[in-house]
């Protein structure tokens, strides 16, 4: 049984996030973690293959150098190596293009199962695994709140508005999870240091047998033209807390409009 589970980085919770406005991105120069929605992607991960009584879990990332540590950590938690595709050329690379990617990397492991988390936490966007499951002509089921894998197929039980849909699905296949699935484990200080042991490949797009025209801006389908402040809302007034006395900005405005 081999699982491969794409992981993301984005910014931590407690950072101030911005957009550039000269590339139109993101700006990714501050602290940055691993998505919180992919720890319960590795943590299913893991308990696929140890109900399957042997396999291997393979962490996958598309990030920059940078992100390693992020990589690392689904190391740490258990996973047994860790494929990260990195390259200046991926820059600019919207959900298409990067799903591009992906399917190539996931190729090449030839996964019984692949998992996702529902959603980056710095995007939302939540139809990153129907791309890649499209690209790889494999069966797709999100939002999965239980996991189950038995006679060469898996049964998932999916969270909907209404309740819960039972689906199964044969072999290979890619699966989201929600983040009421499973609560993931705290990588132990055994499991941090033996990360540093484990195989961990970096990969360029050439090594993917993708050109330059495939990924970047360049293999994108979408472009943003311009960026804008939201429109004024009447006599909204902004507080910026800059001073730390944002509290007290809050209170003033509130008594003067006899509030409190």
């Amino acid at each position: 049984m081999k699982v491969v589970v794409c992981v993301k980085e984005v910014p931590e919770a407690s950072a101030r996030t911005r957009i550039d406005p000269g590339t139109k991105r993101l700006d990714r120069g501050g602290a940055a973690a691993l998505n919180p929605f992919d720890a319960h992607a590795i943590e299913e991960a893991l308990r696929l293959v140890a109900a399957a009584g042997d396999g291997e879990v393979v962490a996958l990332m598309m990030a920059p150098e940078g992100a390693a540590d992020s990589l690392r950590k689904a190391l740490a938690m258990g996973a047994d190596r860790a494929v990260h595709v990195a390259d200046d050329a991926l820059a600019g690379s919207d959900l298409v293009a990067t799903a591009r990617v992906l399917a190539k990397a996931v190729e090449r492991e030839e996964a019984d199962v692949v998992v996702l988390g529902q959603q980056g936490s710095d995007s939302d966007g939540a139809v990153l695994w129907s791309a890649l499951a499209d690209l790889l002509r494999l069966p797709v089921v999100s939002q999965a709140a239980s996991l189950e894998l038995a006679d060469g197929k898996v049964t998932v039980k999916r969270q909907t508005e209404y309740g819960y849909d039972v689906i199964e699905s044969p072999l290979p296949c890619v699966v989201a999870v929600s983040d009421a699935i499973n609560e993931p484990r705290y990588p132990s200080l055994k499991g941090i240091m033996g990360a540093k042991k484990k195989p961990y490949e970096s990969l360029a797009a050439s090594d993917l047998g993708l050109a330059a025209e495939e990924v970047g801006e360049a293999g994108s389908r979408t472009v943003v033209r311009s960026l804008s402040e939201p429109p004024a809302r009447g006599d909204a007034v902004r507080i910026e807390d800059g001073d730390g006395d944002a509290a007290e900005q809050v209170l003033a405005f509130l008594v003067e409009r006899k509030l409190l």
